[in-house]
């Protein structure tokens, strides 16, 4: 079956191509059935390989994404050239054509930026650590603009309803901003409902970022269009790209 892409709904110039994959349209199998692009989850590699090579072909990418070896955490990497694979960090910014920034994600937020003239993007990798610890801040920093000039689109995550988390992650977000409760219900069995997109908007509007689209997905209430680690345990991986359409570089 052909390769299912989710376009996000925003103002980004006609430069610009986003978009998230879904579970659907790949050659994995079992729990990483089908599109897994994820070459860290145990997958076949030969499959991964595939995967990717078609989402390349669905997306009409100019290049090979920028795939980074993601660890939760706050570090950004600046693409210049296509196919710079394999750099340790949560984040992947670009100004240059052609170049692919992309993250993997099964519950976690991936959350696209761009510039309202186009002129450079980003793609983060939000899970609650990385969040809390910074990673949005960091990357708007990295993007060479003002964030008054940017826009930012919020990917399937695991909405408030699906995550259940402890104290220890209300806390890791209150110690850095106290208004973050407002992102947390207690539930009745006195553990917390993370709103993962809530938390982000609010992040991104502090930040001044000029307009916030998307965060209508769940991922683990969508079983047949997205992975979940929360939902499954081991499973593949989606995927979220952004570039600067233009010749590979």
């Amino acid at each position: 079956m052909p390769v299912p892409l989710i376009l996000p709904d925003w103002p980004a110039p006609a430069s610009v191509f986003a978009a998230s994959t879904t579970r659907r349209g790949g050659v994995s199998g079992g729990s990483y059935a089908s599109l897994n692009l994820g070459a860290r989850v145990g997958d076949d590699p030969a499959a991964v390989a595939e995967n990717r090579r078609r989402l390349r072909e669905a997306a009409e990418l100019p290049s090979e994404p920028g795939w980074l070896r993601q660890v939760h955490g706050t570090e950004i990497a600046v693409l210049t050239g296509a196919g710079e694979t394999g750099r340790e960090a949560d984040a992947a910014v670009s100004h240059a054509a052609g170049v692919v920034c992309g993250v993997l994600t099964a519950d976690c937020l991936p959350i696209l930026l761009c510039t309202t003239d186009g002129g450079a993007v980003g793609a983060v990798h939000a899970g609650w650590r990385g969040m809390a610890a910074g990673v949005i801040e960091r990357a708007l920093e990295v993007l060479p603009a003002d964030t008054r000039d940017t826009l930012a689109w919020l990917g399937p995550a695991i909405s408030q309803p699906a995550y259940e988390v402890g104290d220890e992650v209300r806390r890791a977000f209150e110690d850095s901003d106290p208004g973050a409760g407002c992102g947390f219900e207690r539930n009745e069995r006195g553990r917390w409902q993370a709103d993962l997109y809530a938390l982000a908007r609010r992040r991104l509007e502090a930040a001044g970022v000029a307009g916030v689209y998307g965060g209508d997905y769940c991922t683990a209430a969508d079983e047949l269009r997205f992975f979940s680690h929360r939902r499954d345990g081991p499973c593949g991986r989606i995927a979220t790209v952004i570039c600067r359409r233009g010749p590979s570089v």
